[in-house]
């Protein structure tokens, strides 16, 4: 055989790398993801949907295969491909926002969705992708430019609109503060002033103590006005005293927690799904993880994810540039404040405000849009000389 099909080969074995450590963790948390949706459902829609307890099981199933195979589309495209839509990406997400003032679905007393051919979309997640890829086009055309004031200052008002858009049209405060998250992120690996983000996040800190206190304040002095976000901060810090109103919800989660134990109940056992949680398979499913699982398996799908996150950081230090590298950031910025959010709601380390579980939690929107942001990932690792790694 000659020198030169020996070196074609050995050229397409580097060009067709995949990194199936990170496919498997993926695969591994959909799977998980899908037991627990169908365990945390079954008795809801037993009673919901005329004794049909697979319904929801059925539908983050179909999702999941969709997504698998999107994902799969998505990382055999090379990545750069798709910069030439991040700005699309960042219009389509507004238009997407914007149309929820007259077309929005309401479920469970938010308007969060949109109704196209009969499937829900949550404009929140298309958000989320669309971020990523404007930031990632956006910080590479600045280049140096981004660190000085102007260019630092551009790049973290760019999610701004979003993020208050999401805040007062769909009153999702968390998906607001994972896109500024994911700008955070994105800016902190391009921009080496550290002392510019130690400001911020003093002044964050220090805003969110301001709020505490000021509804604090407001609630001893018998204000009856409070809207619905400062009654959930009365109730986080005294869910007690909330049981019947804004803390049932946590409450029902720290009982299913603290009753799980060491080992747990066992798959299938929770008591606190019957009914005492609502909606126990969406922002709530950690808790059941907890109650039939125990701490051990709690423990094990949090190093799942540190696991995930880990393999995005080596991805990310290896890309071939620093597009392919932000976009890698992003979706770990995305994925890991995501995880954050929604174990310190649960456990009540910080104000509920109603945040899914990444690949667990039932949600077919969600489930999607994470497949597809996992498919860019394995198309920058694509792009990875083996020798790198």
């Amino acid at each position: 055989m000659s020198e030169r099909v020996l070196s074609r080969r050995k050229t397409n074995s580097i060009a067709n790398y995949m990194d199936y450590s990170l496919l498997f963790i993926v695969i591994f948390l959909l799977g998980f993801g899908l037991v627990m949706v169908y365990s945390t459902s079954s008795y809801e829609a037993n009673l919901s949907f005329d004794g049909d307890s697979a319904w929801y099981f059925r539908k983050q199933l179909g999702a999941t295969i969709l997504g698998v195979a999107v994902m799969m589309v998505v990382a055999n495209i090379p990545y750069h491909f798709w910069e030439r839509f991040a700005v699309l990406g960042y219009v389509v997400s507004v238009i997407m926002i914007l149309l929820i003032i007259p077309f929005g679905h309401e479920s469970h007393g938010a308007k969060r969705w949109l109704r196209i051919f009969g499937i829900s979309i949550q404009p929140a997640e298309i958000a989320k992708l669309g971020m990523i890829l404007f930031l990632a086009s956006m910080i590479c055309t600045m280049g140096k430019k981004i660190r000085n004031r102007k260019g630092f200052y551009t790049v973290l008002a760019v999610p701004v609109p979003i993020a208050l858009m999401l805040w007062k049209i769909t009153s999702n405060m968390s998906s607001a503060i994972i896109v500024m998250g994911i700008a955070v992120l994105m800016l902190f690996v391009s921009c080496p002033d550290y002392k510019r983000f130690i400001l911020l996040g003093l002044l964050t800190i220090v805003g969110a103590a301001l709020i505490v206190f000021i509804i604090v304040k407001m609630a001893e002095s018998g204000a009856d006005d409070l809207n619905f976000r400062g009654a959930r901060i009365l109730a986080w810090l005294d869910p007690e005293a909330y049981a019947s109103g804004k803390g049932f919800q946590t409450l029902q989660g720290l009982y299913a927690i603290g009753s799980g134990g060491i080992l747990g109940k066992g798959l299938g056992a929770s008591k606190q799904k019957l009914g005492f949680i609502p909606e126990a398979q969406n922002d709530m499913i950690f808790s059941i993880i907890c109650e039939e699982l125990g701490l051990f398996g709690a423990i094990a799908v949090i190093l799942m994810f540190i696991m995930l996150i880990w393999r995005f950081m080596i991805i990310a230090n290896n890309a071939p540039d620093l597009f392919g590298a932000l976009l890698v950031v992003g979706v770990l910025g995305h994925i890991a404040i995501q995880v954050i959010l929604n174990i310190a709601v649960v456990t009540n380390t910080i104000p509920n405000t109603g945040i899914s579980l990444p690949f667990i939690s039932y949600g077919g929107t969600s489930v999607m849009f994470l497949l597809i942001e996992i498919g860019l990932v394995l198309s920058v690792a694509r792009g990875i000389r083996l020798k790198d790694l």
